[in-house]
């Protein structure tokens, strides 16, 4: 039978860093049109947490960034952007 993990397997024995290079380009995804809410989906498997995955978000996107993506979003979408963005 599968496992839908999305890799979280193997992500548990990354480094912080290869995660954080991962998360990177997560980030530089959704600056090339990737939705955020699936970059952030993905960055939360990828840290292990949700906290984690905002402390790599935080650092790798500038606070007029993360507001600006924040405000473009409405309903559950901004609530869940919120928690990861500010």
């Amino acid at each position: 039978m599968f496992t839908h993990d999305l890799g979280a397997s193997l992500y548990k024995t990354w480094t912080a860093e290869q995660r954080r290079d991962e998360i990177s380009k997560l980030v530089e995804g959704y600056r090339g049109g990737t939705p955020l809410g699936i970059v952030c989906n993905l960055a939360e498997i990828i840290a292990g947490n949700r906290e984690l995955a905002k402390e790599y978000l935080t650092a790798l996107m500038p606070l007029a960034e993360r507001q600006a993506a924040v405000a473009k979003e409405s309903g559950g979408m901004r609530t869940l952007l919120e928690e990861f963005l500010l």
